[in-house]
């Protein structure tokens, strides 16, 4: 049998360190972005976006690693509610940490319906921070097709109900494929929430006042990763 050339065995040797600092270096990589929040000098003012998903949180760890607010999934379309909503309103005032409640907005439901689940879930409270409304869904996934008129329509009557109801205005949480198909940024005046990894959001195309800055933030308040969400100073 052949004996491998010194030559080719040293090759062999070199790519297999080559495979190991690459493998080091992804494991690297992986911790940091799990472990990454933005610098508290530039974003003094850091919190979360928690609901059912996320378990049972521990508020008092929560706010430990620096979550001052935290935005709690309330209502979804026309009927869907988050279950862990009331609980976590209640845990997190205990624990002296603002709140806001989300709804995730459905292109294929009327406005009105929507509005009525989340006025039903959210209470009429000053203290709490002004609503948010995830805008994800594309009406090109409903079963009956809207119009890109209608959706803007429709968004804008939402809003106005649920502002009636909060007594402060909403801020829309605009995800890139959101934005990329209807330009929302440039057609409704509300403040922004955008969502992008470890990179500040530029896709709207206007300043944003919250940063989804790391979507897996691991962290001793839930046993999975955490949206961990900064203000714009």
């Amino acid at each position: 049998m052949a004996r491998k050339s010194p030559s080719r065995r040293l090759r062999l040797r070199l790519l297999g360190v080559a495979l190991l600092i690459a493998l080091a270096g992804g494991a690297w990589g992986w911790w940091q972005v799990k472990h990454w929040q933005p610098d508290r000098r530039v974003f003094p003012m850091q919190g979360a976006e928690v609901g059912s998903a996320d378990g049972v949180i521990d508020w008092r760890a929560l706010k430990a690693i620096g979550a001052e607010f935290a935005y709690l999934d309330a209502s979804a379309s026309a009927f869907a509610r988050d279950d862990s909503f009331s609980r976590n309103l209640e845990d997190a005032k205990v624990a002296k940490i603002q709140v806001g409640a989300l709804h995730r907005y459905d292109p294929c439901q009327p406005a009105e319906r929507q509005a009525a689940n989340f006025v039903t879930v959210v209470p009429r409270d000053p203290k709490m921070l002004p609503p948010a409304v995830e805008l994800d869904m594309l009406g090109d996934d409903c079963p009956v097709p809207v119009s890109d008129q209608s959706i803007e329509s429709e968004l804008t009557t939402f809003l106005n109900q649920i502002e009636n109801h909060t007594g402060k205005a909403a801020i829309l949480k605009l995800t890139p494929r959101f934005q990329s198909r209807y330009r929302i940024a440039s057609q409704i005046d509300r403040n922004l929430w955008l969502v992008r990894t470890r990179f500040q959001p530029d896709y709207a195309g206007r300043p944003w006042m919250l940063w989804t800055a790391n979507g897996q933030l691991s962290n001793q308040a839930t046993k999975d990763g955490l949206r961990w969400v900064v203000v714009q100073p």
